[in-house]
């Protein structure tokens, strides 16, 4: 049996393709739910993911299990409207004549910008196409200086650099270049007449992570249990241990007291402790789990993440993902129902209202969800004086300490290894969000790559999604 600790999407992929090379397997979920960042709300009609989530035609991997399980056919494109606030305006990115509109680059920037995006470097005045191929060329440059050279200053004042200020903060100088351009090369095909379809899954991601587990099997998934220790004695994994808290019924006395029979911590509960005896261990968790249970050291960075769903009687505008242009509480306000129609929403209009934290100590991940609502709401009623407040109905609020790496200068020399045998023991894999699959952007997509990768490496495959 293969033991894989998280129920995340990599865990639960990882498990489906070891079923296809034949092998047993027990996915240890230590929380109550699965899915991980793909975890859902209900709404009015379909549910809806906690956290924002749509994919770029570039992300072959999870479209190609979609098609597998039976989903393809509800995996929709529709076109997402982009557009940026600044100075109260908000100034829409799609087409090339509203790029030629947007007033705060000049025209020299706009090509500058255009040329980057089409990969093509013209410095020193012949265009070169292949400059950016590589993204390890960039590893080690700054992003600043990346963008001032390759581009402009222009463009990295004026269109980058709040952008960047909203995803990284104060990290963000410590940022590569190659980061930037595994981005540009990340997204689809983009429609000059329209803009870029976007992926999104009729009634949520959560229907994927349904159709996992209904192929895993519930009887091969164990939520509520944490991992607490692996046995790699002589150097490969044989066992590995879980505990979990149940209740247990306290001893009654004679006048109708309880007492603690030394079974319990005092709150009527009890610790149980199994061994399961193992082949091999995929760790699809974050790297602290992974430390925590072998001693691996990972010095990847993470942020984390809080993220507001808006469920609103009326629209806030007809953009689906701003990007905002001045110093504002959130980084981006992104109006789903823009997106895919509210009517599958009960005619709710829901908005994402999202931010990236680089400290714990910053005050928006000291302040409670109350604190946050009048913050966040107060500043889009600034920004959008027509939107009328009372319009919303709920606000409901998502935290993720570790949602995202930060993508610093010489990223790829801190990623883990699918296969730790040289490293930890024989039997150990890791799919984790530090794993080479989520870069150069964390996704979906890149949880069910390294879930496989890990998945071929036990069955002694060739084949290899992506390179290590």
């Amino acid at each position: 049996m293969i033991g894989i600790v998280g129920g995340g999407i990599a865990g639960l992929a990882a498990a489906y393709r070891l079923q296809q090379h034949d092998y047993d397997v027990q996915v240890f979920e230590a929380s109550d739910d699965l899915g991980g960042l793909a975890a859902t709300y209900e709404t009015n009609g379909d549910r809806i993911e906690k956290f924002y989530h749509h994919l770029s035609a570039s992300e072959e991997t999870i479209i190609d299990l979609m098609d597998e399980l039976g989903l393809g056919d509800d995996l929709e494109w529709p076109i997402g409207k982009n557009a940026y606030y600044v100075d109260g305006v908000v100034h829409p990115l799609d087409k090339p004549w509203e790029i030629l509109a947007y007033p705060h680059m000049s025209a020299y920037d706009k090509f500058r910008l255009a040329l980057l995006t089409q990969e093509i470097d013209v410095r020193g005045g012949i265009p070169k196409f292949d400059t950016y191929e590589r993204l390890e060329d960039f590893e080690d440059v700054p992003i600043d200086e990346f963008l001032i050279e390759h581009t402009s200053r222009g463009v990295y004042e004026n269109f980058f650099g709040p952008l960047l200020d909203a995803k990284f903060g104060s990290r963000k100088e410590d940022v590569s270049a190659a980061w930037l351009l595994g981005r540009i090369k990340f997204r689809g095909e983009r429609d000059l007449l329209r803009g870029e379809p976007l992926g999104y899954l009729r009634d949520g991601f959560g229907r994927l992570i349904d159709a996992l587990i209904e192929e895993v099997g519930e009887e091969n998934i164990t939520t509520g249990v944490r991992v607490s220790d692996i046995d790699t004695e002589g150097g490969e994994v044989r066992s590995l241990t879980t505990e979990a808290t149940q209740a247990v019924e306290a001893t009654a006395t004679a006048d109708g007291g309880t007492v603690d029979d030394g079974t319990t911590n005092g709150e009527n509960e009890e610790t149980v402790t199994e061994t399961h005896d193992v082949d091999g261990v995929v760790v699809a968790a974050m790297p602290n789990v992974l430390e925590g249970l072998t001693g691996y050291e990972c010095d990847i960075d993470f942020q984390g993440a809080v993220c507001a769903l808006v469920t609103m009687d009326e629209s806030l505008t007809d953009t689906y993902w701003l990007n905002i242009g001045h110093e504002a509480p959130f980084g981006a306000l992104i109006e789903h129902t823009n997106y895919i129609p509210s009517e599958r929403y009960g005619g709710d209009h829901l908005l994402y209202v999202a931010s990236y934290i680089q400290d714990y100590e910053e005050d928006l991940w000291q302040m409670d969800d109350e604190e946050i609502e009048e913050l966040w709401l107060s500043h889009i009623a600034e920004m959008f004086p027509d939107w009328n407040r009372d319009s919303v109905k709920q606000f409901r609020l998502a935290r993720n300490p570790r949602a995202a790496p930060v993508y610093e200068r010489g990223y790829l020399d801190l990623v883990v290894p699918y296969d730790l045998g040289d490293d930890i023991a024989e039997g150990i894999y890791y799919a984790g969000m530090a794993s080479k699959a989520q870069y150069p952007e964390r996704s979906l997509n890149g949880g069910i790559v390294a879930g496989y990768e890990c998945a071929d490496r036990i069955a002694g495959k060739k084949q290899v999604i992506s390179p290590q």
